[in-house]
């Protein structure tokens, strides 16, 4: 090319340029999009139950609530114009606990199943490092059916992408701001908080929030430079202090669920060193397969170092959940089949099986515990629900037997 020709030439611009004008561009929309949905003035809000499914909650009959309303006793339903009765979340913990103070002949544990001394904090980790494996949806559901059930659930998110804290109704681009996140009781200077000061009350009633934001990538960069500086013995090397910021408000909750990031880095290693349980989400397929496979080695590698540096690494239980499996696709059957060969009881039995109903209701940022069973394709709903279910219950009973109850 000659000298003429490069002068006219027109450089585009840089990468960092064409890369931050699209981030700002995307993020005015979300945001946009978000206050069309949400705007400003309003919060999320949990839909009221129906008498029906109140009583499937608590287990009791429907007639059981019905005779309460009528003869005032608990808090008073809203009935519609149509007769039928609806209970808020919050009211529905407020009768089970009127029921455990011995309005019947059933162990108060049934209605209110806190846990008891001797009984220690269950803390779940939900993790796997390959995206797509339904990882934060598990999540999100898992500490919804908990609180459902009456535990007290407290939901961190550890995941710098914030999608859990977006599910829970908190929106990390405008809700969190600096020093708000799980990072501010974790972090190495002066600027580290209580974490009483960073949870939060959720829309849903028994279920608490830490939110996450880009703001935990800090504990990435901060780590090294506190390891090489040798910062251990006054607030704890980095493995230990997750747990020591759960440790602070430990006696408040009978359940914590951490949604990791899809990274083995130092937020997760000091999540896993926390947790008494795991839950590994795994897309049957393949390619995903090869990637968990990638992730245990690393794992087991990582943890071993934290081991040999005093780390506990004992869980209650550890478990594989099969997600978004489709039941006639044969080559996922195939992989089912493959890993439950190969862990046996390490892999839940109840799969989560792929449902548009999930999908749809994501859509709205909400979950199926969420959404109106009126809102759905019936059929659809239900076989989505059923399954859901069937995954959160296992989970509890692994949780409650960890916990020596029957």
């Amino acid at each position: 090319m000659n000298t003429s020709a490069k002068s006219h030439l027109v450089l585009g611009p840089d990468a960092d340029e064409t890369i931050g004008s699209h981030a700002e561009l995307l993020s005015s929309q979300l945001q946009a999009l978000s206050e069309a949905m949400f705007p400003p003035t309003s919060h999320k809000a949990l839909r009221r139950f129906t008498s029906g499914e109140a009583a499937r909650l608590m287990g009791v009959s429907d007639s059981t609530l019905r005779k309460m309303t009528l003869a005032g006793e608990g808090p008073q339903p809203d009935i519609g114009s149509n007769g039928r009765r609806h209970y808020t979340l919050g009211q529905i913990n407020e009768i089970r606990q009127y029921l455990a103070n011995g309005v019947r002949g059933r162990d108060a544990i049934e209605f209110v199943p806190h846990r008891r001394d001797g009984e220690h904090l269950q803390v779940i980790a939900v993790t796997n490092f390959k995206g797509g494996s339904g990882k934060t949806t598990t999540s999100a559901h898992l500490a919804q059916f908990l609180a459902l059930q009456g535990y007290r659930v407290l939901a961190i998110d550890l995941d710098p992408q914030a999608s859990l804290s977006a599910l829970l109704g908190v929106m990390p681009e405008i809700d969190v701001g600096a020093n708000e996140t799980l990072y501010a009781a974790i972090r190495y200077d002066d600027g580290r908080k209580q974490m009483s000061e960073i949870v939060r009350e959720t829309y849903f009633d028994g279920l608490h929030l830490v939110p996450g934001n880009l703001e935990l990538m800090e504990f990435e960069h901060t780590t090294p430079r506190a390891l090489m500086g040798g910062q251990k013995s006054d607030q704890g090397i980095f493995f230990a202090r997750i747990a020591d910021a759960i440790g602070q408000v430990s006696d408040r909750y009978d359940v914590v669920v951490l949604d990791c990031p899809p990274q083995l880095g130092f937020l997760t290693l000091s999540g896993l060193c926390a947790a008494t349980s795991m839950i590994v989400t795994v897309h049957p397929q393949m390619l995903d397969v090869a990637s968990m496979s990638q992730f245990l080695l690393m794992t087991r590698d990582l943890l071993g170092v934290v081991r040999d540096a005093g780390g506990r690494l004992q869980y209650d239980f550890m478990r594989y959940l099969l997600t978004r499996y489709e039941p006639q696709d044969g080559p996922q059957t195939k992989v089912a089949a493959l890993l439950r060969n190969l862990f046996d009881d390490h892999v839940l039995t109840n799969p989560m099986v792929k449902s548009a109903a999930i999908s749809d209701a994501g859509l709205t940022k909400q979950t199926l515990y969420e959404i109106g069973r009126e809102n759905l394709t019936r059929s659809t709903y239900d076989r989505a629900m059923e399954s859901l279910d069937a995954v959160n219950r296992e989970i509890e009973g692994l949780m409650r037997a960890a916990w020596g109850r029957h």
